[in-house]
């Protein structure tokens, strides 16, 4: 009996989907696994434009191969009567930065739902609400769908995730207790970030960024009684580096809240016997990444650091102890993301800290011939 695959794809703007890529391409090459192949599939923001190019039967192959000029799987691979190779998946015309807004808050309707109980919305959903809306719409990433070749039937297994502007609630398209809409305007509104793009209409309702929900979603996959799930998460990090810019350093407080929350819904999955596999960007792509998850020019650098780290990554969970807790014990090295708990990588980066100060001391010592009556510390 095959096993059931679910593919979480996460938010994170044009260098998210440029990350997810490249990991895409190392999960194929390292697992021999087609991710068009996906029992269910979760797009959210970025990773819904990703899924929807996927179940359009884009292979991983020709996305990597437009953009870095090589292949990553024998041709012999790819499913029949995917879409032209030609097809473009170049969104470098969209600008970094957001334009200048409308004015007044982004929903009047949810403001005045946060008002009355603010402690049901999150941080971002409230955020999200006080934004002006952006003037932008996102036609282009819709017409990227609609050139993919889809039908006018929805794909199996897929869902894409946006906000309803009015309430706050998600609302993962695709599901049957969700509205019914075409894929390219459900992936629209799965990109339409607050105060950066105008919100999406789908019939009465607006919808906006999914991401503003959760950076990924996955908990959607609890109850979906799958066997493995690989979870896709550029705007997470389970590996700590030390930015100097402080533009770099909220980033990456961003980031940690980010990794908690996702850590929490994983932790739904594997209660219900899921096997799951987190990837995440580690400090390389974190440095290739920038602050701007929206700079397209950083996008062939975040592609390969994204297929080198990932790969190294998977070949060490393949040497590594099936169960979480013996992988979390283990020792590993820092190039390597894996899910650790945020407190014990914080313990571990101040202790590695202490120990590089003590070292450069006693060189410092031993440099000036400081006597010191023996070794420093009595270390040697």
């Amino acid at each position: 009996m095959s096993r059931r695959r679910g593919l979480v794809l996460g938010g994170g703007g044009f260098l998210g989907a440029a990350w997810m890529l490249g990991a895409l391409a190392a999960v194929q090459e390292a697992t021999s696994w087609d991710a068009r192949e996906a029992d269910l599939m979760v797009g959210t923001s970025a990773g819904s434009v990703l899924a929807g190019l996927l179940r359009a039967g884009v292979s991983v192959d020709d996305l990597y191969g437009q953009h870095c000029g090589g292949r990553v799987t024998d041709p012999l691979t790819e499913l029949p009567e995917g879409p032209p190779a030609g097809l473009p998946f170049d969104l470098l015309d969209e600008p970094c930065w957001p334009g200048l807004p409308e004015f007044g808050f982004g929903s009047a309707p949810l403001v005045a739902r946060v008002a009355k109980s603010p402690l049901r919305f999150s941080p971002t959903a409230v955020c999200a609400a006080l934004l002006p809306r952006g003037r932008r719409a996102p036609t282009r990433i819709g017409k990227l769908i609609e050139d993919a070749g889809h039908s006018d039937r929805w794909p199996d297994g897929t869902w894409v995730v946006a906000m309803d502007y009015h309430t706050g609630a998600r609302v993962p398209f695709g599901r049957p207790d969700s509205p019914a809409a075409p894929l390219a305007k459900a992936v629209m509104a799965s990109c339409a970030v607050p105060a950066w793009y105008s919100p999406v209409r789908i019939g009465p309702v607006p919808y906006i960024d999914g991401g503003v929900c959760s950076p990924c979603n996955a908990d959607l996959l609890a109850a979906a009684d799958l066997d493995e799930v690989f979870v896709l998460a550029p705007m997470a990090s389970v590996e700590l580096d030390s930015p100097r810019s402080p533009l770099a350093w909220l980033e990456r407080r961003f980031r940690r809240s980010v990794t908690k929350r996702l850590h929490r819904e994983l932790d739904m999955l594997e209660s219900r016997g899921t096997r799951v596999t987190l990837l995440t960007p580690n400090a390389t792509d974190l440095a290739a990444m920038g602050v701007n998850m929206m700079d397209g020019a950083r996008r062939e650098e975040v592609l390969r650091t994204a297929r080198d780290s990932v790969e190294r990554h998977l070949a060490y969970a393949g040497e590594a102890p099936e169960t979480a807790a013996a992988a979390a014990r283990a020792a590993v090295p820092r190039e390597v993301p894996v899910k650790v708990p945020v407190a014990a990588l914080v313990k571990v980066s101040v202790k590695a800290s202490v120990k590089n100060q003590v070292a450069a001391r006693a060189d410092a010592a031993r440099a000036k011939n400081v006597g010191t009556g023996g070794p420093l510390f009595g270390a040697a």
